[in-house]
């Protein structure tokens, strides 16, 4: 893509409801807040913020992309909000009101709800798009705005559960095999391109947002491409487009008609493409992209994608224990340099009980390794009733137990570089920012501001030596500015401009 089409894209970023403003104070009103480069900044505020972007623009010549940085919010959980499948409802109490004041205060303004919030085997008397608990959602949901966060609430586009009496063979190109036979997913893809599909998902994902007050959705997707798809269209299918490997043409159209209805509601729309993928579109429907799940090397996920459309918001799979980072801040490493922020798992504790709920049909254990662990964690939880936890499926087990406060602590660094109006030039290839050439897989990522911030990673197992052109201090500590910087193996540092 080029530059100016990529900038152009970029413009079409979610009107999120949280912004740069309310990280600074601390708070976060659940109506808009107007950004305090709109509202608050002073002359000299203006005056040292157009200096800083002249820097930039004069010193770099050349980046991996810039991007001036609207309506974001960095800091995402996907929250646990209790079993499921599981013997009895979810029910939220003082647990989730604790829970969520200490997001809050680690600087955490997404709320995601994974599909467990919904009855998709129907043991409640409900279906895929209604609440297992309808009045425990729409509390839990209360609880959420009356800390000024947003939530968004899991509705894919394209997954339904095989054996639902509401599923029609003529929406399906993949029978009678489902796509994933794992836990207790029986789960099929639907085709974008079936009018009977829409027919039945459409007015069902609206009303998910009218029902429950929810501020927006998640969408994991549910397809696979259908230019490569190996099985004929079904028998209703309606094929309006070409689709290729560069235009995934009949999924844009479904995907565009649900997120003009979230942006008609003033909501914010977040999509899961797989593993790393970025969705083929011609236009970004989408404010924000979920990546990693799947993905077992972390250099891997960031490779292929710090150059996808803005705000990606990583999950890394640490399910294998085998693919762990050498040290828990290196996801901060992988992440800060292409202005992405990784996702939290948090919530109540992922016990594995799910694994293990009577009248559900499972897999014989040894045909089913995703089985094999969450019972594994379930017997923990049973040897182990205070913890540690894990508060997801993509979390780290054995277990990591200061994860919480360490992505507080990272966040907090991370905000004052992306607060509204700041221009971010990401990977510097080329500069007078330095006295010497970059040593070799260093990153440098410069966010302009009333500040100017410099962030240095260095990728190589090695430390390296960098020299600046003018002096900056380490942003968290302040001192004297300096211009010789050591950065350590497989680390980052991010500075300000003295």
């Amino acid at each position: 893509m080029l530059r100016r089409d990529f900038l152009t894209a970029a413009g079409l970023s979610a009107v999120a409801a949280s912004t740069a403003g309310a990280y600074e104070s601390g708070t976060a009103p659940a109506d808009l807040v107007t950004p305090p480069i709109l509202k608050s900044f002073t002359t000299e505020d203006h005056r040292r913020r157009l200096q800083n972007i002249a820097l930039c623009e004069k010193g770099i010549r050349d980046c991996l992309r810039k991007h001036l940085i609207l309506d974001y919010i960095p800091g995402q959980v996907s929250y646990n909000l209790g079993e499921y499948p599981s013997r009895k409802p979810y029910n939220p109490d003082e647990y989730d009101e604790q829970e969520l004041d200490r997001l809050r205060d680690g600087g955490i303004r997404l709320i995601q709800v994974m599909e467990d919030w919904n009855d998709l085997l129907r043991l409640f008397g409900g279906n895929k798009f209604t609440a297992v608990n309808p009045a425990g959602l729409r509390r839990f949901i209360d609880m959420v705005h009356k800390r000024g966060m947003k939530i968004l609430l899991y509705a894919s586009t394209g997954y339904m559960q095989q054996g639902d009496p509401d599923l029609k063979d003529e929406w399906i190109r993949h029978q009678p095999k489902p796509l994933e036979q794992a836990a207790h997913w029986r789960l099929l893809r639907c085709s974008p391109a079936s009018p009977g599909w829409r027919a039945y998902l459409l007015p069902r994902t609206t009303k998910i947002l009218d029902d429950y007050g929810a501020d927006g959705l998640f969408n994991d997707w549910g397809y696979k491409p259908l230019y490569k798809d190996p099985d004929p269209p079904t028998k209703e299918e309606v094929l309006a487009w070409t689709e290729s490997a560069e235009h995934d043409a009949a999924e844009e159209d479904l995907v565009g008609l649900i997120y003009g209805e979230v942006k008609r509601r003033g909501g914010i729309y977040k999509m899961h493409a797989d593993n790393n993928n970025q969705p083929k579109f011609s236009k970004q429907y989408w404010d924000y992209l979920w990546v990693g799940e799947g993905v077992w090397n972390i250099d891997k996920v960031r490779e292929e994608t710090k150059n996808h459309l803005p705000y990606v918001v990583p999950c890394f799979d640490f399910r294998h224990a085998g693919e762990k980072p050498k040290n828990k801040d290196e996801i901060y490493l992988h992440t800060l340099p292409y202005m992405q922020f990784p996702l939290l798992l948090a919530g109540r504790p992922f016990t594995g009980e799910r694994a293990t709920i009577p009248g559900v049909k499972y897999l014989p254990e040894e045909k089913d390794s995703l089985l094999r662990e969450w019972r594994a964690m379930w017997k923990y939880c049973q040897e182990h009733p205070e913890g540690p936890f894990v508060y997801g499926p993509w979390d780290s087990f054995p277990i990591w137990p200061d994860v919480k406060e360490r992505h507080a602590r990272w966040l907090k660094q991370y905000l004052p570089l992306v607060e509204d109006g700041t221009w971010a030039y990401l990977d510097v290839r080329s500069s007078s920012l330095f006295a010497n050439p970059l040593p070799a897989n260093v990153v440098a990522s410069v966010f302009a501001s009333r500040e100017l911030h410099l962030m240095l990673a260095n990728y190589n197992t090695t430390d390296v030596a960098v020299r600046t052109a003018e002096p900056y201090v380490l942003a968290s500590e302040g001192g004297p500015g300096i211009s010789e910087w050591t950065i350590p193996a497989r680390s980052i540092r991010i500075l300000r401009k003295a």
